[in-house]
């Protein structure tokens, strides 16, 4: 076969393998594609049954909410067309908005989202308290359902969208309906992006597309609500531990977006002409150093008040997030600088105090047991506070076995309720968005209901009273005065040792535009220019 009859040959069938070819095989332009280096990789794609923040970014580009908090962390409607309450506040009726569809074609009804309701309200601190509320969930019609209440709760809208813990997403009714108790490992929702499970490298690369049959709302973005409109054809999040290569491939273009540029290196990117740095939220995160109230020592209220008095903010936010212009000391488990960010009750607290930390530790009982403290240097911030955890628990005489590994190994571990001879533990250094830790309502650490509770797992039934009784506030003015008296509480008890709060700046190139101001990192609304 002569060179030119080849030629003429191919040429006559290549409009036959392009037709052939998958829609998702083909490549994007370069200006379609959005590379992201994010700050852990995806383990767990169940956003109900996982808290983690790299979880809860995956659970929002391939799955929805009924409501959405906009930045000022207030609700709006988002899969939910209409609603509306009974005059004695006991039932809302809900209407989904029409043509939901889920990625495999089927349409959404009232049939999986009380499926869905159901799974998150066994799993989280938000959907936990509106289940105390919860008289029944009924459907109505396809798209319509009610929620019934055996007393008025105000904070409906809020709880179905919330952004933190483990969030209220929309499954298939098939999905949902699995134990709660163990993560679905489907990855179908309804929207604006679909999970490439062929492309999916673990360790490497996670990939999204653009979700062709997803219509989103009319509003503008603000936010987690409004308008997600998906200006890319695809989003890739390349997995970099290293942060010497994350940032030399935002130099070169190589990535997009930094999500957690290490603190160390964010004055040296930021001199480059075309690398911006900024904050993609206004409200502080915060650290924390979280004990298991399951086992001795920390069982023990008085081992856990050691732990208040042995830490010093400032060796903590120093080691894990550098310059103080990025850190600040606060004794709130709500957030300084939230509506909510009381320190009543912990003001001992603002300076270490070794000799009391001591007696504390030996009234609880310890007698110099091996104590686990599980950590890792995928997130380079958490590993330095966890070294400087151990430094600071050996100097009042504990036995610390500090053991790092993966952060996904980290984060499941988390959930092991066994002794530490099981693979237990019991410490662990993390940090928090500030849109989690902000309220009463969605804080999940200071959750205090036991096997309900967070990893954890804290047990106070006065502070689920005090909890309540915000929840139940007639305004804002009472709402203040009884997030007071939690606190105090919450002081005494110590379901984890605040460690500071601090601002995580992001880094992206100059090209990229159209950042939201959430609780998360979200991916919708952005373009290449």
């Amino acid at each position: 076969m002569t060179l030119s009859r080849l030629a003429r040959l191919l040429l006559a069938a290549a409009p036959l393998a392009l037709a052939q070819w998958p829609a998702q095989a083909q490549t994007p332009a370069p200006n379609r594609v959005l590379r992201v280096a994010p700050h852990a990789d995806l383990r767990t794609l169940d956003p109900v049954f996982a808290s983690i923040v790299i979880t809860r970014m995956h659970g929002l580009m391939i799955y929805e909410t009924l409501f959405a908090w906009d930045s000022k962390l207030q609700p709006h409607p988002q899969m939910v067309e209409t609603f509306s309450t009974a005059p004695d506040g006991l039932s809302w009726n809900f209407t989904l908005r029409p043509g939901l569809k889920f990625h495999d074609g089927q349409p959404v009804t009232s049939r999986d989202v009380i499926a869905s309701l159901k799974r998150w309200m066994s799993r989280d601190t938000v959907g936990g308290k509106l289940a105390e509320y919860t008289a029944g969930l009924e459907a109505v019609d396809e798209r319509s359902f009610v929620l019934r209440l055996k007393k008025p709760m105000g904070m409906v809208p809020f709880a179905l969208g919330s952004a933190v813990g483990q969030i209220p997403v929309i499954m298939r009714e098939s999905d949902a309906t699995t134990d709660p108790m163990k993560p679905v490992t489907e990855a179908i929702g309804s929207g604006p992006f679909r999970f490439n499970r062929e492309e999916w490298r673990s360790g490497a690369r996670v990939v999204y597309d653009r979700n062709p049959d997803y219509t989103p709302r009319a509003e503008p973005a603000d936010g987690l609500a409004g308008g997600r409109v998906v200006k890319v054809d695809r989003v890739e999040w390349i997995i970099m531990p290293d942060p010497a290569t994350a940032a030399a491939a935002l130099q070169t273009g190589e990535i997009d977006i930094w999500e957690q540029p290490s603190q160390d290196l964010v004055s040296t990117i930021a001199r480059g002409r075309d690398v911006k740095v900024d904050r993609y939220s206004s409200l502080s995160n915060q650290a924390m150093l979280r004990p298991n109230h399951l086992y001795p020592p920390f069982n023990d209220p008085r081992a856990r008040l050691a732990l208040a008095y042995a830490i010093d903010q400032s060796d903590f936010l120093a080691a894990g997030f550098g310059d103080e212009q990025w850190w600040k000391r606060c004794g709130s488990y709500f957030v300084c600088g939230s509506p909510n960010g009381t320190e009543a009750g912990a003001e001992s607290y603002a300076k270490p105090n070794l000799e009391l930390a001591r007696r504390l530790l030996a009234e609880s009982g310890y007698k110099g047991e091996r104590v686990v403290l599980s950590s890792s240097y995928d997130i380079a911030p958490i590993g330095r506070m966890a070294e400087v955890a151990a430094a600071s628990l050996r100097k009042i005489g504990m036995n610390v076995d500090l053991q790092f590994a993966d952060w996904g190994t980290v984060t499941t571990r988390q959930s092991n309720r066994g002794p530490i001879a099981e693979g237990g533990w019991n410490l662990f250094v993390t940090t928090a968005s500030g849109g989690t830790m902000q309220s009463p309502v969605t804080n999940i650490g200071t959750n205090m209901s036991c096997a309900r509770a967070w990893a954890g797992w804290p047990c106070d039934e006065e502070a689920e009273r005090l909890r309540g009784a915000v929840v139940d506030a007639p305004d804002d003015a009472a709402r203040r005065a009884a997030t007071e008296t939690l606190h105090r509480r919450l002081a005494e008890m110590q379901p984890y040792r605040v460690l500071g709060q601090y601002d995580q700046p992001y880094a992206r190139r100059a090209n990229v535009t159209g950042m939201l101001n959430a609780p998360v990192m979200v991916f919708w609304n952005i373009e290449k220019n």
